[in-house]
């Protein structure tokens, strides 16, 4: 008779016991775990502090009891492995509760370990107010120092998925927090501007972001900076990183791999085929360059310990390895990443590239529609995709998907070009931004569409000797924030002025997402201009891009901030905000566009009346049917419409004005 015994009774572990049952109803299966608790959702303890969750119950997926009655499985909790006798196939075990020694055999044995958050060695790093989160315990202890001491202020330190959490837990609970990273800016495995989302969102909420810096001390009330700073902090919570639990399979004497994991093979075996291992301890290969790596995340364990079970009962299951998807929601804002970013892909030695677009999630006519971001990494040479990231407040999660369904399959950009996404107005849009991506990428591989990253900016002024850069969007845009030295030269008027452009000069154009610079490089490369490309993602691009790392040879002010606050709903104004007569005005000019766009920005005297009022009858125009009228909207389509409708009501000298731009150009 088999005997399994599994080391490690959290995600992988809890998955191999329960696999390994449901594989052999003779089979006995026994699970060792050094804490309290076996099977509880380690990923929703910041969620249980910050009060989304509202009971610890629901946390606790099982309990030892409930694992030996539904699964025939032994759980013996609080037991510390001290040793693995590999040759008789024993392991010698320490109750951690009343130092009693015990010693359990096995055939096979599943180690399941996974890892410990890093303590840092910092002085104060131990003291009562400093906490990490790994367990329920940890939770148990942040929650009681929160009712108890009712602390004001709060320094996380780390900004990755874990640390960003609990920023918003604690935010949620009232806090003044700030987060403290080493690196050039949160969620450092993600791009600059992708971080940009996340940075925004969290200063929204008055958050304090200290990046490429670190905590030197812990004091009672505040912590010390290595750039002579200090931080009120009535609490502390640590969260630098995971270290994989190694030093019980060091001293068996199994391999330790590359990347400083468990070396496994892909039936997931060590160096004893009678020893398998699961979870965060192990290093695997990644499946879009096959490098050993260790990636700790909650999916892949799961999997894992999955498929060790099996083969350890004699199946023939090989892993794939991972793709490394991950995402993270920081009070609305979601980002995401899978598979390889393209510092990363580039650092492997591919000859790889990417593209941003940004676009509604759905439909912009339908009520609700907000911006998705996608960075799409891709091989040059074949097109095929390597990664990626997303960011916005809906619909992020689905495109991430999509990337990562295309790197495990290694889908080239064309593919994704002719995928037919879910469609309707209140889902998606006809062309999804996952097509709109594989349509930039293949524009820029084929040279139709030249474009380069917000990242890549900096390297390309220093190369240029001469350079133009144009900013196509409206003048009102244009005010709020631009590149300093940008010369404004808006869609509607490029056409009229292409003399004006030097054709041997390298031009560089931005607009806001990068869609109508598009436009323009075709329309400069038509006029014989040598070498032009359009900033990828355009100004949204940029100003994520300058809210994290900024730019060594671009100045671009930050746009401001709309400060948000917990529970705070903000009512959007629907009135069209017309206190002038339209009687009094000898010319008068229209704006038809929605109330919002109208607030930011308009032509001068101009009277807000939306297309929607205006074809219902609800505007009052007077009663001069010769009177000059000038219609104008965002692009010029509406206003179109909008002339159309006066005019067939008897009103004999309507112009429409165009878009905003050409409106401002023109009169």
């Amino acid at each position: 008779m088999e005997k399994i015994l599994i080391i490690g009774g959290v995600a992988a572990g809890a998955t191999a016991a329960a696999k390994a049952r449901r594989l052999s109803p003779d089979a006995e299966i026994t699970m060792l775990e050094a804490g309290p608790d076996i099977s509880f959702a380690n990923c929703g303890l910041p969620y249980y502090i910050a009060g989304d969750i509202d009971s610890r119950s629901k946390l606790i997926l099982q309990s030892p009891e409930s694992f030996d009655e539904q699964y025939q499985v032994k759980v013996h909790t609080h037991t510390l492995v001290n040793s693995i006798d590999r040759e008789n196939k024993i392991v010698h075990t320490i109750d951690g509760r009343d130092g009693s020694k015990n010693n359990f055999e096995y055939t096979k044995l599943i180690l399941a370990q996974g890892g410990r958050p890093i303590q840092p060695d910092i002085p104060g790093a131990v003291a009562d107010h400093v906490f990490s989160l790994w367990t329920l315990e940890d939770m148990d202890k942040i929650d009681s120092h929160l009712k108890n001491k009712e602390p004001q202020t709060a320094v996380v330190v780390g900004g990755g998925f874990i640390g960003l959490e609990m920023v918003e837990a604690l935010v949620k609970r009232g806090l003044k927090v700030h987060v403290v990273e080493k690196m050039q800016h949160v969620m450092s495995i993600m791009e600059a501007e992708t971080s940009g989302f996340i940075t925004r969102e969290l200063k929204a909420y008055g958050v304090g972001v200290h990046t490429e810096t670190a905590v030197t001390k812990i004091n009672h009330n505040m912590v010390e900076l290595d750039n002579g700073k200090t931080i009120n902090a009535n609490m502390v919570l640590l969260s630098i990183g995971v270290r994989p639990t190694l030093q019980l399979a060091k001293d068996a004497g199994l391999e330790i791999g590359e990347a400083g994991g468990l070396l496994v093979n892909d039936k997931l075996q060590t160096s004893d085929p009678d020893i398998f291992a699961a979870g965060d301890m192990v290093e695997i290969e990644h499946r879009v360059n096959d490098k050993k790596v260790r990636i700790p995340l909650a999916g892949p364990a799961n999997r894992q310990g999955r498929i060790a079970a099996e083969n350890a009962l004699g199946g023939n299951h090989s892993y794939k390895g991972s793709i490394g998807t991950s995402v993270v929601r920081v009070f609305e804002a979601v980002a995401g990443t899978t598979g390889l970013s393209l510092k990363q892909a580039r650092a492997a030695g591919i000859d790889a590239d990417a593209v941003v677009v940004h676009k509604e999630h759905h439909t912009s006519y339908y009520p609700g529609a907000e911006t998705v971001s996608v960075m799409l990494v891709y091989d040059k040479n074949t097109g095929v995709v390597l990664g990626g990231q997303t960011a916005g407040y809906k619909g992020a999660d689905k495109r991430l998907d999509v990337i990562a369904t295309a790197c495990a399959a290694k889908l080239p950009v064309s593919e994704i070009a002719d995928i037919d996404f879910a469609y309707s107005p209140p889902i998606g849009t006809a062309n999804d931004a996952m097509n709109m991506a594989a349509y930039a990428a293949e524009n820029k591989m084929s040279g139709y569409g030249p474009s380069i990253l917000a990242s890549e900016l900096d390297a390309y002024i220093e190369e240029k000797q001469q350079l133009i850069v144009l900013d196509i969007r409206d003048v009102f845009a244009h005010q709020k924030s631009n590149m300093n030295g940008a010369y404004h030269l808006p869609l509607e008027n490029l056409q009229p002025n292409l003399e004006r452009i030097p054709k041997d000069v390298p031009v560089l154009i931005y607009d806001e997402t990068g869609k109508k610079g598009h436009q323009a490089v075709r329309i400069l490369m038509g006029a014989g201009c040598k070498e032009v490309k359009n900033i990828s993602g355009g100004h949204t691009s940029l100003q994520r891009h300058t809210v994290t790392v900024g730019f060594k040879n671009i100045e671009m002010v930050p746009l401001p901030i709309d400060k948000k606050s917990i529970n705070e709903k903000v009512m959007e104004e629907t009135e069209t905000n017309n206190n002038v007569s339209t009687e009094e005005l000898e010319r008068l000019v229209v704006d038809v566009r929605t109330p919002g766009e109208f607030r930011s920005g308009a032509f001068p005297d101009a009277v807000n009346i939306p297309l929607d009022d205006l074809m219902s009858g609800n505007a009052d125009l007077g009663e001069d049917t010769d009177r000059e009228i000038i219609v104008y909207c965002a692009t010029g389509a509406r206003s179109a419409y909008a002339q159309q409708v006066l005019m067939s009501r008897g009103f004999s000298n309507v112009k429409n004005g165009g878009g905003i731009s050409a409106m401002m150009s023109r009169y």
